[in-house]
């Protein structure tokens, strides 16, 4: 019952803060621009990639390597905002270069990773795969060795 009428009070104020067109009202709608602008910048048009990533990882744990290899390039193609995003979609691409063995392409996948944060580091049951961990491992020292490398 209380969270009906909350509810209630809550769809009346943006009726009437919506009809309302006094100034008091328009600085309150630009100061809530800005949030929506920075809001947008996070999750929106700097982040168009995101749903192909979520694909391409699903399509990755699914099996389907070949169709989840075009999903996280597509990704990385239509833009993904947060560095999070883009280290983890280098991270499957290499995976998927690795066992294909094409490991110069494995290589340079996580070379890209790396580039992006060389601090960045696998999970234990990934830096423990026979395949790319000891590729990982090399780079990750390599890149430590560089001038302005990782910590």
């Amino acid at each position: 019952m209380r969270r009906m009428r909350l509810a209630a009070v809550l769809a009346c104020a943006a009726l009437l803060l919506t009809a309302c067109g006094s100034e008091p009202m328009r600085k309150i709608e630009q100061g809530f621009q800005g949030v929506k602008q920075s809001i947008q910048g996070s999750f929106g048009d700097g982040n168009k990639g995101a749903p192909a990533l979520a694909a391409g990882i699903r399509q990755y744990d699914n099996g389907d390597y070949q169709a989840s290899a075009k999903s996280l390039q597509s990704a990385l193609d239509q833009g993904l905002s947060g560095s999070a995003d883009r280290i983890k979609a280098h991270k499957y691409l290499a995976f998927i270069d690795c066992t294909s063995e094409r490991l110069p392409q494995c290589r340079d996948e996580f070379r890209k990773a790396l580039q992006i944060d060389p601090d960045m580091e696998l999970a234990p049951a990934e830096a423990g795969h026979p395949i790319w961990g000891p590729i990982f491992r090399s780079l990750k020292a390599q890149v430590r060795r560089e001038p302005g490398g990782g910590s």
